[in-house]
């Protein structure tokens, strides 16, 4: 079976980005138009923060916040837990389900090159990361 490596799934991405003092309308309105489910947030070249969905729920609507005037520096997930991309797609969904998140930013030497997701990782990886490579030898 092959395994694959984030540098794989990461090849061709342009991951969107925002700067902190970008809004959590802004970060909306983009997520919507790449239809993805979260924006890295890149300060001076280096990830600062990830903003997804369940930040504009949880920190701005739910608190009764202005998605128009709040910014991503004070809504978004500080220092997200990143991955290099020599890590493999099972380590990725070992790593999101641990940590009870849906995103993982891959980092390269410091530079963001992506971020994957748990639906950029379907059938064979998911099966290992929850069932073991032992059972799959029996499907």
């Amino acid at each position: 079976m092959t395994t694959r490596h984030m540098s794989d799934i990461v090849r061709h991405q342009n991951p969107v980005t925002l700067a902190p003092s970008a809004t959590v309308k802004e970060a909306c309105r983009c997520m919507r138009e790449h239809r993805v489910g979260a924006v890295l947030v890149v300060d001076k070249g280096r990830l600062a923060g990830i903003f997804t969905g369940r930040d504009a729920v949880c920190r701005v609507l739910a608190e009764g916040k202005s998605a128009a005037t709040t910014k991503l520096a004070e809504a978004m997930t500080p220092d997200p837990d990143t991955m290099p991309p020599g890590k493999t797609a099972v380590e990725a969904l070992r790593q999101m389900s641990d940590g009870g998140y849906r995103h993982v930013p891959v980092v390269d030497q410091g530079k963001v090159v992506g971020i994957v997701s748990r639906g950029d990782i379907r059938g064979l990886e998911q099966a290992r990361e929850r069932f073991g490579e032992g059972h799959l030898a029996a499907l």
